[in-house]
């Protein structure tokens, strides 16, 4: 009626017509608008793609109301009316459904104010603006306003939310009480995220991001896409991925053994081997519950795998023997290991027999069962140690090196390890712990740095030496700058929307103390003995040079460890240790005031007669 009264513009063309042609567009229209899925569609969820496929459905009756108009001589319609009617149907339908839909979503808005946090999105490009489409049709969060530098979008309106400079964050939050801020810039680099992370923290508000490109399995972004920040957020760098030939070439169809399975590096370790294929895949681990844990993990993640668990110690010579000889392995990772400083430094003889007899039992099975690949898992606190625990692992590498010497066939060599995050034992558990009781975090020393890695990196890194072994190469990863843990405390406080308390700000959430540095703990850790790191086919793992001792002396020397363990005489173990180790027994304090990289005068190389001691490069343990 109304399009015929637009049309002609006399009231008396409603009537003009009959009735035969209002019945003939009207049952059209309801038929084309229940086909396109009008009618069922819940309102408040309503949108554009569905509106225009009404239209379309609209469009597409016009002709058949046209043809049937004609049959029943009812030519007389004006033409153009028929247009005229789409248009008014079309704007009725949607003006009527997005009115609808925005009543029902401020009525749900009201509920919501009592429930969800306030949020800010940071980013307001494509991905920022799917994040808030998402979080308007959801009841756990409310839209406040988006953060972003760039200029043209500066006090601009997108997607019904003003633009603000990330210069205001603090302000922002603070007067519009924002609860959260949520960074939706998935193609950010990890620098870029860096510096996002810590803007949006001065605010005092708890920050969120989106999962990047990687993690994110498509382009649908929803209010699931939202994560927790990780410390690996907080790294500054680009993971470092894997060259894939290397990964796969001492795995893909071969028997693997893992020994210390579960742990956090030995756990990851057989993840990342049953991705490339193995034959079999076999566990060492002396905790019953680790070892339970991780072979259920695997069964559950990769049921076609061929998995197999053993229960027992790297220092049981026979176990190792067994399942090396009766499973033919090819290639072995050595991660058993015991890694605490404090704990191994107040249990001298254990913590040595351990990371000791263990290495050396591996490696003669391997030499012993012609195993092609053997790699030890090693730290950088075997670089001129303070500690036992570094100095034991040292020891470890001098085995496996010597083991290289001999040309058994096998190729021996060592990764050497920064901090890794989350691992347990790191700093990252233990801060979240005390953050979780209200403080304080304790910090041994406000100095104190550490170079950071992720588990996955560590596990690659691993996997990869084993590819490009010569033997008796030492493997090290260009993990970037070191962090200092002051830093990485306050970092993780502000990630929970906590605030530092100091004297500065007595009102704070969470105080920072700091304790002292404990027997054997160095203020820096150091990568390499000296300025030899060489390239290696790897643009991020580097190698490098180290001292060997010949390989009967070292056997000698390794037996009178195990003999003053036995007797758990520390001034002992400590002689021996500091006879095997360059640099060992240095003290905290002397240790504190050296820069990294600066020799220590008093260092001399072992002067027993007994200890043949030669320095070899690479070249010279190659075969």
């Amino acid at each position: 009626m109304l399009a015929l009264l637009l049309r002609v513009g006399e009231a008396q063309a409603i009537t003009r017509y009959g009735l035969l042609p209002y019945l003939l567009v009207t049952a059209i229209t309801i038929g084309a608008f229940a086909a396109t899925g009008l009618y069922g569609a819940v309102v408040r969820f309503i949108d554009q793609c569905l509106l225009i496929a009404a239209g379309i459905g609209l469009a597409l009756a016009i002709a058949p109301i046209y043809l049937l108009s004609s049959y029943f001589n009812y030519l007389k319609i004006p033409h153009n009316a028929l247009m005229i009617y789409w248009f008014v149907a079309f704007s009725h339908v949607v003006m009527s459904r997005m009115t609808a839909r925005a009543l029902l979503r401020d009525s749900q808005f009201e509920k919501r104010k009592r429930m969800g946090p306030l949020v800010a999105v940071y980013g307001a490009g494509e991905a920022g603006v799917k994040l808030a489409r998402a979080i308007r049709v959801s009841d756990k969060y409310r839209l406040a306003c988006f953060f972003d530098d760039k200029s043209v979008l500066k006090n601009r309106n997108v997607a019904g939310l003003r633009v603000f400079s990330p210069d205001l964050v603090v302000d922002v939050v603070a007067h519009h009480h924002i609860d959260l801020i949520i960074i939706a810039i998935p193609s950010a680099t990890p620098e870029q995220r860096k510096a996002i992370i810590a803007n949006a923290q001065k605010s005092g508000a708890q920050v969120k991001t989106l999962y990047n490109l990687m993690e994110l399995a498509d382009e649908h972004i929803t209010t699931r896409s939202i994560r927790d920040l990780k410390v690996d957020d907080l790294l500054g760098r680009e993971p470092i991925q894997p060259d894939m030939h290397l990964f796969k070439k001492c795995v893909h169809h071969q028997n693997i053994l893992v020994t210390g399975a579960g742990g956090s590096i030995g756990s990851e370790l057989c993840r990342q081997v049953l991705t490339l294929d193995p034959l079999s895949l076999h566990l060492i681990d002396h905790c019953e519950y680790a070892l339970y844990n991780i072979q259920q993990q695997l069964r559950d993640r990769f049921p076609r795998a061929v998995v197999h668990a053993h229960l027992g110690s790297v220092c049981d010579a026979r176990l190792v023997d067994r399942v090396v000889a009766d499973n033919k392995i090819d290639t072995i990772y050595h991660a058993a290991a015991y890694k605490h400083v404090p704990l191994v430094e107040g249990n001298m003889a254990e913590g040595l027999r351990n990371n000791i007899l263990g290495a050396e039992i591996v490696a003669n099975a391997a030499q012993r069962f012609k195993v092609k690949t053997c790699v030890l898992v090693s730290t950088d606190k075997a670089v001129r140690p303070t500690s036992i625990m570094g100095a034991s692992k040292r020891i470890a590498e001098l085995i496996f090196q010597a083991a290289a010497v001999k040309q058994s066939g096998t190729k021996f060599c060592a990764v050497r390890f920064g901090n890794v995050l989350g691992s347990s034992g790191s700093v990252v558990p233990l801060f979240k712990q005390q953050i979780e009781r209200g403080g304080p975090i304790t910090i041994t020393h406000r100095d104190v740095v550490r170079y950071f890695m992720s588990i996955p990196e560590a596990a690659q890194l691993v996997v990869q030496a084993g590819a490009m072994a010569t033997g008796g190469d030492v493997f090290v990863m260009d993990m970037g700058s070191p962090v200092k843990i002051v830093d990485l405390a306050r970092t993780m406080i502000a990630m929970c929307g906590l605030t530092e308390k100091c004297p500065e700000n007595p009102s704070g959430d969470i105080e920072i103390q700091f304790i002292g540095l404990r027997p054997g703990e160095k203020l820096f850790e150091e990568l390499f003995a000296g300025n030899d790191a060489i390239p290696s086919r790897h643009p991020r793992i580097m190698t490098t040079t180290e001292y060997v001792i010949e390989p009967d002396v070292l056997s000698q020397q390794v037996a009178y460890l195990m003999v003053a363990c036995a007797t758990n005489d520390t001034s002992m173990l400590k002689i021996l240790v500091r006879k095997l180790v360059h640099g060992y027994a240095r003290d905290a304090t002397k240790e504190a005031a050296l820069v990294p990289g600066q020799a220590d005068d008093t260092e001399t190389l072992p002067t027993l007669p007994f200890m043949p001691i030669r320095m070899m490069g690479r070249t010279g343990l190659r075969h």
